[in-house]
């Protein structure tokens, strides 16, 4: 016990050396598994009712981007909700968070020690330690005031990162009216990961996000550049009012000035009504013109001057409105080389592009494929109500080696078609039980470096359902049995748009035309499948 106290004394040193917060929560977890002698342990922050992994220990990398909602996971909601130390019986049946994520063993934790800490301060929960032994007694020489003593050394080291991380936010808005600690993004609107690459993206919209300077957002289909203009206008002083977002390239021309602007009643046929445009309903709030550079040249005069002098005008009136609306604009197109070619103006150019930020494709983000894995598989988890899914070292492997054309997005997709396909492997019977564990395999995605043609999706779809993976008596019956007519169709439906959407470069637009359907009613279906926000 001396040597206990020894090393604690050692980790409380060591926690107040001047280095980063990365390295200071990998330093505990390392002296934690030479202190316990565990196999396995994480530390996890809190917040939004989910817990949000900082450092991991004896896990696959993946689980770093996993997301755990503590009312989808009991044994991390007993955890928040204890308050003290949680010792869970080593012949607890209730799900274990990381099974089928410690390497060498197995899809299934079953006889083995674990032990939860809640991290708290100032009397609120910020965080937890999991701690994880093989051995069923590996943890019942340490006493629960020892753990507790480890519980708020832990609470301590994570409670000043935090407040490290609200003091620079503020240095950088200094001077800036209603300065606020940056805030995190919402549920289903942050960005994942730790590379070199998205470190720099986060500097700079924390740099610009505080003041009111118009922002373009340039980058390849699929890199998130919603989520960059979500986070430009969460963390600036307009947060509390409206981000409104407008998709310039599905406007018809004919309504476009009207979407931008309003109009008044009678102004042309079918305007029944006053109507407020995207400009009024951002008003001291921010617009978010997705594809940008898709306006028609007739719109982008107008546009112009209300960047220029902050007033507009309705469709159909003559009188001037002000309006204090904050534009964040995104393109995937070289808008500059369109200024050069006569198909963009470049007054209008220069007004947008005040504060460029280009988000990086995903082949130049070393190491946020496995964190960006782990997240999604985590929400088709979710999404699929399956107590378990996990994804194999060869298919990770698979992931990481492809130059996703598509990036993050197609990232996404890729996965939520493998998930489909794994879960309906796994399952057969009539007790719609899992026969095996639902794991991806490299046979479980498609991926090539160049999209097919369209008129080969169908084809590729019947190659698909042909494959000897997926071709069997039992699992026919499996699929009439468990999956039915529905589930089935919606699932072939998802499978064709997001083929065709790799095909158009996640071009919307051109989608609709390729497939056959209204814009309108793609977008409908997209949301229905989960295939969009």
């Amino acid at each position: 016990m001396q040597k206990f106290h020894t090393q604690i004394t050692q980790l409380a040193l060591d926690l107040t050396l001047g280095i980063s917060n990365q390295d200071r929560f990998d330093r505990l977890l390392e002296v934690l598994r030479n202190l316990l002698n565990c196999d396995a342990a994480a530390l996890l922050a809190y917040r939004d009712q989910q817990f949000v992994p900082l450092a991991i220990d004896g896990l696959y990398e993946e689980v770093m981007g996993r997301r755990f909602n503590i009312n989808e996971h009991p044994r991390l909601e007993a955890i928040a909700r204890a308050g003290d130390v949680v010792r869970f019986p080593a012949d607890s049946d209730i799900a274990d968070p990381y099974d089928g994520l410690i390497p060498n063993k197995g899809d299934k934790l079953h006889v083995h020690a674990c032990v939860g800490l809640p991290l708290i301060a100032h009397g609120n929960l910020i965080g937890a330690l999991t701690i994880d032994g093989f051995d069923a007694n590996q943890f019942d020489q340490f006493t629960d005031r020892d753990l507790r003593t480890i519980s708020a050394l832990a609470a301590a080291s994570l409670h000043t990162s935090l407040l490290m991380k609200q003091l620079e936010a503020q240095a950088v808005h200094v001077g800036a009216h209603s300065p606020q600690v940056t805030k995190d993004i919402k549920l289903g609107e942050e960005m994942i990961g730790q590379s070199g690459a998205m470190m720099d993206l986060r500097m700079q919209i924390q740099s610009v996000a505080n003041t009111d300077l118009s922002v373009l957002i340039t980058g390849e289909t699929g890199v998130g550049k919603e989520l960059v203009a979500a986070a430009i206008h969460s963390q600036s002083n307009r947060a509390k009012q409206t981000l409104v977002y407008l998709n310039c390239a599905a406007l018809p021309e004919s309504v476009a000035e009207s979407e931008l602007f309003g109009h008044v009643k009678g102004a042309f046929t079918g305007a029944i009504s006053h109507r407020k445009g995207k400009f009024e309903l951002a008003d001291n709030g921010t617009l978010f013109l997705d594809e940008v550079g898709e306006l028609p040249l007739s719109l982008q005069s107008k546009l112009l001057r209300v960047l220029q002098y902050g007033d507009l005008q309705r469709v159909g009136d003559d009188s001037v409105l002000k309006v204090n609306t904050r534009i964040v604009a995104a393109t995937n197109r070289n808008l500059h080389q369109d200024v050069v070619n006569g198909q963009f103006r470049a007054d209008l150019y220069h007004r947008l592009s005040v504060f460029p930020i280009h988000v990086p494709p995903l082949r130049e983000r070393e190491g946020d494929t496995t964190l960006l894995s782990g997240f999604f598989i985590e929400k088709c988890k979710n999404k699929l109500n399956l107590k378990h899914l996990s994804i194999s070292p060869a298919a990770l492997s698979l992931l990481r080696q492809y130059s996703w054309p598509g990036n993050v997005r197609q990232l996404e997709h890729a996965i939520h078609r493998a998930a489909v396909l794994a879960r309906t492997e796994a399952f057969s019977g009539k007790d719609n039980k899992p026969s095996s564990p639902v794991i991806l395999q490299p046979h479980h995605f498609e991926l090539t470096q160049s999209a097919s043609p369209l008129h080969q999706v169908a084809a590729n779809e019947s190659t698909l359902l042909r494959s000897p993976q997926l071709h069997s008596p039992q699992l026919a019956q499996t699929t009439e049995t468990l999956v039915g007519l529905k589930q089935a169709t919606e699932d072939f439906q998802t499978q064709i748009i997001a083929t065709s959407l790799d095909n158009n470069q996640q071009n919307w637009a051109a989608t609709a035309r390729d497939l056959q359907i209204d814009s309108g009613n793609l977008h409908r279906l997209a949301k229905r499948l989960g295939l969009k926000d």
